[in-house]
């Protein structure tokens, strides 16, 4: 794996340690489970840093795995350029603008994600995007802001819904996050000035 995604999945798992801390302590409160694929639909914005550890992640995977995420992929790209004719690679997001992109959100909301396997398990689970990791549970920074729990069906569990935020010290990994996109846009287009590319998973599943 690329020094630069190996570096970021490090930095993502103190995410994962929070979560499980916070798991933990609230008892059997929160619903995620593996095979929950409630936040796991319609295309979301994810980094360069992500984008690298994806492609990295989906590299080291069986032959066959590759090629039903490869094929996933190229199917919702087919789909949101049928929407968006005018976006192409690199699929850069911002090349869609704000208007191009919530089109693709609002019309393509459904559709599972490419890295989901017919078991509804993500297939390269350690190396999911920091949006995924932030699904959840509710964090509040060390300055104070609040991160609400984005999970879509938390409202069918009540006590998972009213659980209060828990301390994160988000402000060091922003820290370490621009590290890493500063080395994970060397590796991708040889050049840090492109540090804010942000893409889709199916831009990156698609190969």
């Amino acid at each position: 794996m690329h020094p630069a995604a190996r570096q970021w999945r490090t930095s993502l798992e103190r995410i994962d340690g929070w979560f499980e801390g916070r798991r933990r302590d609230t008892g059997d409160v929160v619903p995620c489970r593996a095979g929950c694929t409630a936040c796991c639909h319609g295309p979301f914005d994810i980094s360069i840093a992500d984008a690298l550890l994806l492609r990295e992640a989906i590299a080291e995977l069986p032959p066959a795995d590759q090629l039903d995420i490869r094929d996933r992929g190229r199917r919702l790209l087919a789909r949101m350029t049928a929407l968006t004719p005018q976006w192409h690679a690199p699929w850069d997001i911002a090349d869609l603008g704000e208007p191009g992109f919530d089109l693709l959100v609002e019309s393509l909301a459904e559709v599972p994600c490419p890295l989901l396997g017919d078991d509804g398990r993500c297939r390269v689970y350690q190396a999911r995007p920091l949006v995924c990791r932030m699904m959840g549970l509710p964090m509040m920074t060390a300055e104070g802001l609040v991160l609400e729990n984005a999970c879509p069906i938390q409202e069918q569990f009540p006590g998972y819904a009213a659980l209060d935020p828990a301390l994160f010290d988000f402000e060091s990994l922003e820290a370490a996050e621009q590290a890493s996109l500063d080395a994970a846009a060397v590796a991708w287009f040889d050049s840090p000035l492109h540090a804010g590319f942000e893409t889709t998973i199916a831009a990156v599943a698609a190969g």
